[in-house]
């Protein structure tokens, strides 16, 4: 047995090796569900060493390296250059900083490890630095009982976010490098991980606390935590569920019974970011009998499961719903977790004749149909109706697609290519009522550019040493007419006052450009111990909005001209052509 602890998603070149080691044939595993567990990347490690014949001399060393890394899972003691310890009892590194216990009945494990890092990003604006520092800890029990909890604190300063710049504190950092979410406001539309800053002078703040409890077995696992998760096969960013947005607590339900079989269920609290008008404190003041109201958010919850079925080892596909459903308190309903939310959600709610709560469906598909190749798509279905798909219907369904390829590993060992188109439909994870949209700290939940958009992503990479990645990457994102999502709204006569959303979604899609991001980019990274990372970028992007200024538009469109769509959705830091410069080292990170 191992511990039950998710392997967090900027964990990136172990989930890069895992990647190479799938498209190799080398491992088999489902790769719709992230983050993986400990337990499980321990047992894709033993089964590549197995194997070990079918890896080159840098696959065996980075093995070699990650073996190590996961000594506690696999019931051994971890093994460093600058260490105390007794190689069997604890370890305490100094090398690769952690404080690592096991007892020799294995029915306790330990990991301490501290957290420190540093990106310096420079551009024509300005420097822009990011400074974090923290430490996490994890421990298993008996076997069967998984504890783990972190704490990342993050600082942001530099000549960009100075007060000099933004007088106004609610512009500053949404000025700089990334938007953050807040009620009204749109973040930018980057793939960067979604954050709430605390305003300063010399920038803005935010922390991170992550953790759970987990009871576990052989064959799956329930437990609660705060961890990000990535639902659809993807490598750039899932149109299903992309980890973006901040991590929202969950209790969760993981499922494996067979190989070829697991299922996934988690009911969450997300942050609507919407003020409940009714619900509020009464703070006094200086001013006697005038206290002061605050108001506090809306409630908002999300049910989802997903089954993933691997038939043959070169096949795997999933299938899943949801629902985003905002009442005053949780609904048990919701917390079944095999069930279909949909025909829940009508007999709770169609009686009183209420707006239904919005809910969801979505499907993955993962096909090697040889050895050093992955075909991959996903599906999501915010609405979907058979009449839509007739020539005589100017309606469209409000969904998002995304296609892509994995080449890698032939004929050259650790040099792969990756290509990804994704498109999404007018209205797709938009609801006409906000505290129900696909989102949770006003972040997407799915792909970061949202509805009637388009985003493709090219990728070259190399892996010539242990530990060390270089690769190059090209982005295209697209942002086409923006509209609200209205409702239909009758008169006291009868007739319709509003075409609502049945005229939205029977616009052209992806008619108009109004927002453009073209980035070029060279990453190397270089892994000198497990989770210390040492990364050099250097990128090119080219941000431009386009007038949207025609009268003869529906009354849900978004009307606005270039510069307008340009402070909607892309920093002051990144508009326009700027060529950034970016170093950083961490651990823990």
């Amino acid at each position: 047995m191992a511990q039950n602890i998710p392997v967090p998603l900027t964990q990136t070149r172990l989930y890069d090796f895992i990647d190479e080691l799938l498209t190799d044939g080398i491992v088999v595993r489902q790769t719709a569900v992230r983050p993986y567990t400990r337990k499980q990347i321990a047992d894709m490690l033993v089964e590549a060493q197995a194997a070990d014949t079918l890896l080159n001399r840098r696959q065996q060393k980075d093995l070699a390296f990650y073996l190590n890394e996961f000594a506690l899972e696999r019931d051994t003691m971890v093994d460093n250059h600058v260490q105390y310890t007794d190689h069997s009892t604890y370890n305490l590194s100094l090398a690769d900083p952690q404080f690592s216990y096991r007892k020799a009945d294995s029915m306790f494990k330990m990991r301490l490890r501290p957290i420190l890092g540093a990106d310096v990003m420079a551009n024509k604006k300005g420097v822009l630095l990011q400074r974090w520092w923290g430490a996490e800890l994890q421990m298993d029990i008996a076997n069967h009982l998984s504890i783990w909890g972190s704490l990342r604190d993050n600082s942001w300063s530099g000549d960009w976010l100075n007060k000099e710049y933004y007088p106004d504190d609610n512009a500053r950092m949404r000025g700089a490098r990334i938007h953050y979410g807040a009620s009204g406001v749109q973040p930018a539309l980057t793939p960067l991980a979604g954050v709430q800053y605390k305003e300063a002078n010399y920038g803005g703040d935010f922390s991170d606390s992550k953790g759970g409890i987990s009871l576990y077995s052989w064959w799956g696992s329930i437990g609660i935590q705060r961890e990000n998760i990535r639902w659809g096969d993807a490598y750039h960013s899932s149109n299903i569920l992309s980890g973006r947005a901040p991590a929202v607590p969950m209790v969760s339900l993981q499922l494996t019974p067979y190989e070829w079989f697991q299922f996934d269920y988690f009911h969450a609290w997300l942050v609507s970011n919407v003020i409940d008008t009714s619900y509020y404190y009464l703070e006094h003041s200086t001013k006697p009998g005038t206290p002061i109201t605050n108001y506090r958010p809306m409630n908002k919850f999300m049910a989802a499961n997903m089954f993933t079925f691997t038939p043959v080892k070169q096949l795997s596909f999933s299938l899943g719903n949801s629902i985003v459903y905002a009442e005053r308190n949780v609904q048990a309903a919701y917390f079944i977790p095999i069930a279909f939310y949909k025909s829940l959600d009508h007999l709770l709610t169609k009686g009183i004749a209420s707006q239904n709560q919005n809910s969801q469906a979505f499907a993955s598909l993962s096909v090697r149909p040889v050895d050093h190749l992955q075909i991959y798509g996903s599906f999501y279905l915010d609405e979907f109706a058979l009449k839509r798909l007739k020539p005589s219907n100017k309606e469209n369904n409000p969904i998002s697609y995304l296609v892509g390829f994995h080449w890698g590993g032939w004929p050259v060992k650790g040099l792969s290519l990756k290509g990804e188109f994704m498109r999404s439909y007018i209205a797709c994870y938009t609801h006409s009522i906000d505290a129900l949209t696909w989102a949770s700290n006003s972040y997407n939940l799915g792909h970061y550019m949202g509805d009637n958009a388009q985003s493709i992503y090219a990728e070259l990479a190399y892996r010539p040493a242990r530990g060390l990645l270089v690769k190059m990457s090209y982005t295209n994102d697209t942002k086409y007419n923006s509209y609200a999502y209205l409702r239909i709204y009758r008169g006291t006569d009868g007739v319709i006052r509003d075409g609502g959303i049945a005229e939205t979604i029977s616009q052209k899609p992806f008619d108009k450009v109004i927002f453009r991001n073209d980035v070029l980019r060279w990453d190397g990274v270089y892994e000198v111990h497990p989770n210390m990372y040492m990364t050099l970028t250097l990128e090119y992007n080219h941000a431009r909005g386009f007038d949207n200024t025609k009268t003869d538009v529906i009354k849900s469109e978004d009307i606005g001209n270039a510069q307008y769509y340009l402070d909607k959705y892309m920093p002051l830091y990144q508009q326009g052509k700027n060529f950034t410069v970016s170093a950083a080292f961490s651990f823990g990170f």
